[in-house]
Parts: C-alpha cells; structure tokens; sequence
C-alpha cells in the first residue's frame, strides 16, 4: 500500500482503532496495519493498544530489527500532523486504594466475623445437649 503523501490529524489516525481498521503513528508517518495484525509476533493487542498516540517510543523500545523496519514501508499510507500529536501527556497515577497502616483493627474485625457465628452454634448446641431430657 503505498503513500501517497497525505498528511493526515492524530484525531483521523485515531478513529482507526478496531482489529479491522488499525492504524499506527512512527516516526511521524501513519502505517494501516490492518492486514498485518494476525503476522504481528507480538499480538495484535500490543498494536492496538499503541492506536490513538504517536507509538514511536513504544515502536523503539522493543528494538525492532532491520528487517521489520523494512516491512513497515508496505503499510505506510501518509504522515501525520505533527501539530496534532500533544507535546506531552500528563501522568495521571492509578486509583489505589486507602493505604492502612494499622491492620490490627482490620485483622480483628475479621476474626470476630469468623469467631462469633461459631461461638454462638457451640453454645446452641450445648444448651440442646444439657437441655435434653432422657427418653425413657
């Protein structure tokens, strides 16, 4: 497939994003990768996830060889616009949840849930064992 020079937005790169439609952003040019998904060694899911944003890093810390980087030129289908990719992209950490320091607490009200429905069934079924009265 080759270019024909188009120059296209990140957001028209994005909207490919589907096993049937995916396209990549390297270097700068955009690359249809649809038919090559299935071949990809890595997955498909390794490609898709890197849909959406400039997957340069992503392309070069794998440390593709020489002849990957040749097959790359039969999917390239234009360049993008380097005014539509963000310079950066603000981290934003993971929802983690509530650090407790002091599991004591914790520790004990999850015994207690264990212990005391088995407290209470030993005491019922004692209070029937001594309450029994004997058949004659």
């Amino acid at each position: 497939m080759g270019g024909n020079g188009k120059v296209f937005t990140l957001e028209e790169v994005s909207a490919h994003n589907s096993p049937k439609d995916c396209w990549l952003v390297v270097e700068g040019r955009v690359y249809d990768l649809t038919k090559f998904l299935e071949d990809h060694p890595g997955g498909d899911d390794v490609l898709l996830s890197a849909t959406g944003k400039d997957a340069t890093d992503d392309f070069e810390d794998v440390g593709h060889s020489s002849t990957a980087r040749a097959l790359m030129d039969e999917f390239y289908v234009g360049d993008i616009d380097t005014a539509t990719i963000p310079t950066s992209v603000k981290y934003t950490p993971p929802k983690q949840p509530h650090y407790n320091q002091d599991k004591t607490p914790e520790f004990i009200i999850k015994l207690l849930q264990f212990l005391v429905p088995l407290i209470i069934l030993a005491v019922a079924v004692g209070v029937r064992f001594y309450t029994k009265s004997p058949s004659a």
